[in-house]
Protein backbone atom coordinates (compact mmCIF):
# COMPACT_ATOMS: atom_id res chain seq x y z
CA UNK A 1 0.00 0.00 0.00
CA UNK A 2 1.45 3.42 -0.46
CA UNK A 3 0.00 6.74 -0.99
CA UNK A 4 0.07 8.09 -4.63
CA UNK A 5 -1.72 11.46 -4.27
CA UNK A 6 -2.85 13.82 -1.29
CA UNK A 7 -6.15 15.91 -2.67
CA UNK A 8 -6.96 18.79 0.06
CA UNK A 9 -10.54 20.77 -0.55
CA UNK A 10 -11.72 23.41 1.61
CA UNK A 11 -15.58 24.31 1.98
CA UNK A 12 -17.48 26.60 3.92
CA UNK A 13 -20.38 25.28 6.06
CA UNK A 14 -23.10 27.35 7.17
CA UNK A 15 -24.31 26.63 10.90
CA UNK A 16 -27.99 25.58 11.83
CA UNK A 17 -28.41 29.19 13.86
CA UNK A 18 -25.60 31.52 14.95
CA UNK A 19 -23.30 30.54 17.79
CA UNK A 20 -22.50 33.17 20.74
CA UNK A 21 -19.88 32.36 22.92
CA UNK A 22 -18.57 34.53 25.72
CA UNK A 23 -16.90 37.97 24.41
CA UNK A 24 -16.39 37.04 21.00
CA UNK A 25 -18.57 37.74 17.57
CA UNK A 26 -21.70 35.57 16.41
CA UNK A 27 -20.26 32.44 14.22
CA UNK A 28 -22.77 31.27 11.69
CA UNK A 29 -20.51 29.77 9.71
CA UNK A 30 -16.86 27.59 9.74
CA UNK A 31 -13.98 27.02 7.07
CA UNK A 32 -13.56 23.02 6.94
CA UNK A 33 -10.58 21.37 4.91
CA UNK A 34 -10.63 17.81 3.80
CA UNK A 35 -8.10 15.71 2.93
CA UNK A 36 -8.01 12.62 0.90
CA UNK A 37 -5.00 10.39 0.41
CA UNK A 38 -5.36 8.37 -2.97
CA UNK A 39 -4.05 4.95 -1.82
CA UNK A 40 -2.73 2.42 -5.14
CA UNK A 41 -5.11 0.09 -3.52
CA UNK A 42 -7.89 1.86 -4.77
CA UNK A 43 -9.03 3.41 -1.37
CA UNK A 44 -9.21 6.48 -0.20
CA UNK A 45 -8.28 7.11 3.38
CA UNK A 46 -9.65 10.94 4.69
CA UNK A 47 -8.84 13.68 7.07
CA UNK A 48 -10.21 16.98 7.94
CA UNK A 49 -9.54 20.15 10.24
CA UNK A 50 -11.86 23.11 10.89
CA UNK A 51 -10.30 26.89 10.15
CA UNK A 52 -11.18 29.53 12.40
CA UNK A 53 -9.90 32.32 14.08
CA UNK A 54 -12.48 32.25 17.43
CA UNK A 55 -12.21 28.46 17.45
CA UNK A 56 -8.74 26.95 16.74
CA UNK A 57 -7.15 29.95 16.77
CA UNK A 58 -6.10 29.73 13.17
CA UNK A 59 -6.45 32.23 9.75
CA UNK A 60 -8.56 29.86 7.24
CA UNK A 61 -6.22 30.77 4.49
CA UNK A 62 -2.92 30.11 6.39
CA UNK A 63 -4.50 26.41 7.39
CA UNK A 64 -5.04 25.85 3.77
CA UNK A 65 -1.60 26.61 2.28
CA UNK A 66 -0.21 24.39 5.10
CA UNK A 67 -2.51 21.76 3.91
CA UNK A 68 -1.36 22.29 0.46
CA UNK A 69 2.34 21.74 1.16
CA UNK A 70 2.15 19.12 3.39
CA UNK A 71 0.17 17.44 0.51
CA UNK A 72 2.85 17.73 -1.76
CA UNK A 73 5.25 15.83 0.48
CA UNK A 74 2.85 13.14 1.49
CA UNK A 75 3.26 10.96 -1.37
CA UNK A 76 6.64 10.64 -0.63
CA UNK A 77 6.19 9.32 3.28
CA UNK A 78 5.52 5.84 4.57
CA UNK A 79 2.10 5.37 4.82
CA UNK A 80 1.94 3.54 7.89
CA UNK A 81 5.15 5.24 9.59
CA UNK A 82 2.70 7.67 10.84
CA UNK A 83 5.44 9.31 14.07
CA UNK A 84 8.23 9.45 11.36
CA UNK A 85 5.36 10.58 8.51
CA UNK A 86 3.94 13.10 10.41
CA UNK A 87 7.13 14.21 12.02
CA UNK A 88 8.11 15.31 8.57
CA UNK A 89 5.09 17.55 8.16
CA UNK A 90 5.65 19.88 12.10
CA UNK A 91 7.88 22.33 9.86
CA UNK A 92 4.95 22.41 7.34
CA UNK A 93 2.48 23.41 9.89
CA UNK A 94 4.13 26.05 12.37
CA UNK A 95 2.26 29.02 10.64
CA UNK A 96 -1.20 26.82 11.09
CA UNK A 97 -0.80 24.07 13.36
CA UNK A 98 -4.31 22.98 12.96
CA UNK A 99 -3.27 21.53 9.66
CA UNK A 100 -1.53 18.98 10.97
CA UNK A 101 -5.21 17.67 12.40
CA UNK A 102 -6.58 17.02 8.84
CA UNK A 103 -3.23 15.01 7.93
CA UNK A 104 -2.75 13.29 11.62
CA UNK A 105 -6.47 12.06 11.07
CA UNK A 106 -5.57 10.94 7.64
CA UNK A 107 -2.79 8.76 8.39
CA UNK A 108 -4.67 7.46 11.08
CA UNK A 109 -7.66 6.51 8.65
CA UNK A 110 -5.23 4.89 6.39
CA UNK A 111 -3.83 2.83 9.46
CA UNK A 112 -7.36 1.62 9.72
CA UNK A 113 -7.92 0.26 6.71
CA UNK A 114 -4.72 -1.11 6.03
CA UNK A 115 -5.02 -3.23 9.28
CA UNK A 116 -8.55 -3.86 8.94
CA UNK A 117 -9.46 -2.37 12.33
CA UNK A 118 -11.88 0.16 13.39
CA UNK A 119 -9.69 3.23 14.77
CA UNK A 120 -10.94 2.63 18.61
CA UNK A 121 -9.94 -0.49 18.56
CA UNK A 122 -6.94 0.34 16.92
CA UNK A 123 -6.05 2.95 19.32
CA UNK A 124 -6.94 0.68 22.71
CA UNK A 125 -10.00 -0.53 22.23
CA UNK A 126 -10.94 0.33 26.38
CA UNK A 127 -15.01 0.60 25.32
CA UNK A 128 -17.00 1.51 22.31
CA UNK A 129 -20.32 3.86 23.87
CA UNK A 130 -19.41 6.71 25.69
CA UNK A 131 -22.02 9.58 27.29
CA UNK A 132 -21.67 13.31 25.42
CA UNK A 133 -23.12 16.29 26.41
CA UNK A 134 -25.43 18.76 24.17
CA UNK A 135 -24.74 22.64 24.61
CA UNK A 136 -27.18 24.65 25.59
CA UNK A 137 -26.22 28.20 24.30
CA UNK A 138 -25.93 31.41 25.66
CA UNK A 139 -29.53 32.59 26.24
CA UNK A 140 -32.14 34.18 29.07
CA UNK A 141 -33.25 31.89 31.74
CA UNK A 142 -36.42 30.97 29.23
CA UNK A 143 -34.34 30.38 26.13
CA UNK A 144 -32.05 28.05 28.16
CA UNK A 145 -34.76 26.20 29.82
CA UNK A 146 -36.27 25.66 26.51
CA UNK A 147 -32.98 24.96 24.73
CA UNK A 148 -32.32 22.30 27.46
CA UNK A 149 -35.84 20.87 26.83
CA UNK A 150 -34.76 20.41 22.65
CA UNK A 151 -31.94 18.88 23.82
CA UNK A 152 -33.82 16.12 26.16
CA UNK A 153 -36.38 15.64 23.80
CA UNK A 154 -33.64 14.10 21.59
CA UNK A 155 -32.40 11.87 24.20
CA UNK A 156 -29.49 13.68 25.69
CA UNK A 157 -29.14 13.33 29.52
CA UNK A 158 -25.66 15.64 29.95
CA UNK A 159 -26.22 19.32 29.50
CA UNK A 160 -23.36 21.95 28.50
CA UNK A 161 -24.27 25.31 29.73
CA UNK A 162 -22.57 27.95 27.62
CA UNK A 163 -21.95 31.30 29.26
CA UNK A 164 -19.55 33.36 30.49
CA UNK A 165 -21.67 36.86 30.16
CA UNK A 166 -23.50 37.81 33.06
CA UNK A 167 -22.29 35.08 35.82
CA UNK A 168 -25.66 36.03 38.12
CA UNK A 169 -27.69 35.53 34.78
CA UNK A 170 -25.70 31.99 34.54
CA UNK A 171 -26.33 30.84 37.76
CA UNK A 172 -30.20 31.48 37.29
CA UNK A 173 -30.00 29.96 34.40
CA UNK A 174 -28.68 26.99 35.47
CA UNK A 175 -30.90 26.71 38.51
CA UNK A 176 -33.93 26.90 35.77
CA UNK A 177 -32.52 24.34 33.51
CA UNK A 178 -31.81 21.98 36.94
CA UNK A 179 -35.61 22.73 38.13
CA UNK A 180 -36.64 21.68 34.68
CA UNK A 181 -34.70 18.68 34.30
CA UNK A 182 -33.67 17.38 38.03
CA UNK A 183 -32.10 14.20 36.88
CA UNK A 184 -29.70 15.82 34.26
CA UNK A 185 -26.14 16.07 34.69
CA UNK A 186 -25.68 20.00 33.85
CA UNK A 187 -21.63 21.38 32.81
CA UNK A 188 -21.15 25.27 32.37
CA UNK A 189 -18.81 26.56 30.46
CA UNK A 190 -17.90 30.39 30.83
CA UNK A 191 -15.19 30.12 27.86
CA UNK A 192 -12.86 31.78 30.30
CA UNK A 193 -14.93 34.92 30.73
CA UNK A 194 -15.48 35.10 34.91
CA UNK A 195 -12.99 36.88 37.04
CA UNK A 196 -11.48 34.76 39.74
CA UNK A 197 -14.33 35.85 42.39
CA UNK A 198 -16.89 35.90 40.55
CA UNK A 199 -15.96 32.25 39.27
CA UNK A 200 -15.82 31.16 43.19
CA UNK A 201 -19.06 32.61 43.83
CA UNK A 202 -20.57 31.18 40.90
CA UNK A 203 -18.91 27.42 41.78
CA UNK A 204 -20.16 28.19 45.35
CA UNK A 205 -23.54 29.05 44.63
CA UNK A 206 -24.23 26.06 42.02
CA UNK A 207 -22.53 23.36 44.23
CA UNK A 208 -24.98 20.06 43.64
CA UNK A 209 -26.12 21.47 40.70
CA UNK A 210 -23.42 20.81 38.16
CA UNK A 211 -20.57 18.44 37.92
CA UNK A 212 -18.02 20.59 37.02
CA UNK A 213 -17.37 24.47 35.89
CA UNK A 214 -15.44 24.01 33.13
CA UNK A 215 -12.27 27.01 32.40
CA UNK A 216 -13.93 29.90 34.12
CA UNK A 217 -11.09 32.39 33.77
CA UNK A 218 -9.09 33.45 30.84
CA UNK A 219 -6.54 30.77 29.28
CA UNK A 220 -3.55 32.31 30.07
CA UNK A 221 -4.68 33.37 33.97
CA UNK A 222 -2.70 29.76 35.30
CA UNK A 223 -2.37 31.17 39.21
CA UNK A 224 -6.29 32.38 38.78
CA UNK A 225 -7.58 29.04 37.42
CA UNK A 226 -5.47 27.38 40.85
CA UNK A 227 -7.09 29.75 42.80
CA UNK A 228 -10.44 29.13 41.38
CA UNK A 229 -9.67 25.34 41.84
CA UNK A 230 -8.46 25.60 45.50
CA UNK A 231 -11.79 27.35 46.20
CA UNK A 232 -14.73 25.42 44.36
CA UNK A 233 -16.77 22.73 46.02
CA UNK A 234 -17.50 21.23 42.07
CA UNK A 235 -14.92 20.17 40.37
CA UNK A 236 -12.71 22.76 38.01
CA UNK A 237 -12.03 21.71 34.71
CA UNK A 238 -8.88 23.68 31.72
CA UNK A 239 -10.19 23.81 28.24
CA UNK A 240 -8.40 27.02 26.70
CA UNK A 241 -5.61 26.98 28.56
CA UNK A 242 -4.81 22.99 27.51
CA UNK A 243 -2.39 24.62 24.59
CA UNK A 244 -0.62 21.13 24.11
CA UNK A 245 1.18 18.50 25.89
CA UNK A 246 4.08 21.05 27.74
CA UNK A 247 0.85 23.30 28.71
CA UNK A 248 -0.77 20.11 30.79
CA UNK A 249 2.85 19.21 32.12
CA UNK A 250 2.44 22.29 33.32
CA UNK A 251 -0.95 22.24 34.80
CA UNK A 252 -0.71 18.91 36.38
CA UNK A 253 2.72 19.78 38.11
CA UNK A 254 1.21 22.59 39.44
CA UNK A 255 -2.33 21.07 40.48
CA UNK A 256 -4.04 23.60 38.85
CA UNK A 257 -7.35 21.80 37.76
CA UNK A 258 -9.18 18.63 38.15
CA UNK A 259 -8.85 18.11 34.60
CA UNK A 260 -8.51 19.19 31.24
CA UNK A 261 -10.44 18.91 27.88
CA UNK A 262 -8.87 17.78 24.50
CA UNK A 263 -9.70 18.74 21.22
CA UNK A 264 -8.63 17.17 17.71
CA UNK A 265 -8.79 20.04 15.60
CA UNK A 266 -6.95 22.78 18.29
CA UNK A 267 -4.18 20.05 19.64
CA UNK A 268 -2.96 18.97 16.10
CA UNK A 269 -5.21 15.25 16.24
CA UNK A 270 -4.09 12.03 17.46
CA UNK A 271 -0.88 11.48 18.09
CA UNK A 272 -0.89 14.89 20.30
CA UNK A 273 -4.35 14.12 22.29
CA UNK A 274 -2.76 11.03 23.37
CA UNK A 275 0.37 12.36 24.59
CA UNK A 276 -1.37 15.40 26.28
CA UNK A 277 -3.77 12.32 27.90
CA UNK A 278 -0.49 10.22 28.96
CA UNK A 279 0.27 13.17 30.97
CA UNK A 280 -3.24 13.42 32.57
CA UNK A 281 -2.93 10.06 33.19
CA UNK A 282 -0.15 9.91 34.94
CA UNK A 283 -0.86 12.98 37.07
CA UNK A 284 -4.31 11.56 38.05
CA UNK A 285 -6.26 14.24 36.30
CA UNK A 286 -9.56 13.21 34.79
CA UNK A 287 -9.67 13.77 30.66
CA UNK A 288 -12.90 15.39 28.91
CA UNK A 289 -12.66 14.60 24.88
CA UNK A 290 -14.52 17.32 23.83
CA UNK A 291 -14.74 19.55 20.25
CA UNK A 292 -15.24 22.49 18.10
CA UNK A 293 -18.65 23.74 15.74
CA UNK A 294 -16.60 20.89 13.54
CA UNK A 295 -18.22 17.57 10.66
CA UNK A 296 -18.52 14.09 11.72
CA UNK A 297 -15.66 13.04 10.65
CA UNK A 298 -13.85 15.00 13.21
CA UNK A 299 -16.16 13.76 15.76
CA UNK A 300 -15.63 10.23 14.68
CA UNK A 301 -11.77 10.66 15.66
CA UNK A 302 -13.10 12.29 18.79
CA UNK A 303 -14.78 9.48 19.76
CA UNK A 304 -11.99 6.49 18.92
CA UNK A 305 -10.04 8.41 20.74
CA UNK A 306 -12.25 8.70 23.87
CA UNK A 307 -12.98 5.26 23.84
CA UNK A 308 -9.27 4.25 23.67
CA UNK A 309 -8.35 5.43 26.56
CA UNK A 310 -9.26 4.56 30.42
CA UNK A 311 -8.31 8.14 31.75
CA UNK A 312 -11.01 9.85 29.48
CA UNK A 313 -14.42 10.44 31.87
CA UNK A 314 -16.39 13.22 29.51
CA UNK A 315 -16.97 13.46 26.02
CA UNK A 316 -18.32 16.54 24.66
CA UNK A 317 -18.90 15.73 20.92
CA UNK A 318 -21.95 17.34 19.71
CA UNK A 319 -20.70 19.47 17.46
CA UNK A 320 -21.43 18.10 14.01
CA UNK A 321 -25.19 18.71 14.87
CA UNK A 322 -24.71 22.38 14.51
CA UNK A 323 -23.46 21.97 10.89
CA UNK A 324 -25.50 22.19 7.41
CA UNK A 325 -25.11 19.86 4.84
CA UNK A 326 -22.15 18.62 6.69
CA UNK A 327 -20.66 16.16 3.81
CA UNK A 328 -19.69 13.40 6.24
CA UNK A 329 -22.17 10.01 6.97
CA UNK A 330 -20.64 8.94 10.39
CA UNK A 331 -21.02 5.60 10.85
CA UNK A 332 -21.10 5.61 14.99
CA UNK A 333 -24.22 5.95 15.94
CA UNK A 334 -26.27 8.56 18.60
CA UNK A 335 -28.93 7.36 20.34
CA UNK A 336 -30.22 8.53 23.81
CA UNK A 337 -27.39 10.89 24.46
CA UNK A 338 -24.35 7.97 23.56
CA UNK A 339 -22.09 7.49 21.18
CA UNK A 340 -21.52 3.92 19.54
CA UNK A 341 -18.17 3.79 17.21
CA UNK A 342 -18.58 1.79 14.02
CA UNK A 343 -17.01 -1.68 13.34
CA UNK A 344 -16.29 0.07 9.60
CA UNK A 345 -12.18 -0.20 9.54
CA UNK A 346 -10.17 3.06 9.86
CA UNK A 347 -12.29 6.25 10.83
CA UNK A 348 -15.69 4.75 9.64
CA UNK A 349 -17.42 7.61 8.10
CA UNK A 350 -17.95 7.92 4.19
CA UNK A 351 -17.51 11.54 2.82
CA UNK A 352 -18.73 12.62 0.03
CA UNK A 353 -17.57 16.27 -1.80
CA UNK A 354 -18.99 15.95 -5.04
Amino acid sequence: MQITKAEVTPINLQLQKPVKMADLPEIDSVTVIFVRLELTTGQSAWGCTVAHPDLTGDDPDEVLKACLDCADLVPDLHPTNIEYSLDQLVPLVSDAPSAMCAFDLAFHDLLGLASGLPLYRLLGGYKNSIQTSATVPIGTVEEGVSAAGDRAKMGFRMLKIKGGVDPQEDVRRVRGIHRSLPNHILRLDPDGAYSVQSAIDVARALEGKIEMLEQPTPADDLDGLCQVKEQSPVPILADQSVKGPASVLNIAAKDITDGISVKMATCGGLRCAGQIDAIARAAQIATMVSCVIEPALLISAGLSFALSSPNVQYADLDGYLELIDDPCLPGFQLEDGWLTASEVPGLGCTVDLI
